[in-house]
């Protein structure tokens, strides 16, 4: 089932996803792991971490039209 194609909106991967979202969450570390976020934000990381923002924008960017700064003019066409 994993090769199955199942088209836009993969529901065996949002399963996957929520599945171990709800795992996390109860683990009780969501506040913990939001602080070291926020620290390594506001630390020596944030340029390595900008980085690699831009990085994922870019290649999103690449793969979805709206994305780029163009997409207002494009978002009529379809």
């Amino acid at each position: 089932m994993a090769n199955r194609n199942e088209g836009e909106g993969n529901r065996t991967a949002t399963r996957a996803y929520d599945r171990h979202a709800r795992d996390f969450v109860a683990t009780g570390q969501v506040a913990e792991k939001a602080r070291e976020a926020a620290e390594a934000i506001d630390g020596p990381e944030r340029r390595d971490l900008e980085r690699a923002e831009a990085r994922g924008k870019a290649h999103a960017r690449e793969e979805d039209r709206l994305l780029r700064p163009s997409a207002s003019k494009d978002a009529g066409e379809h």
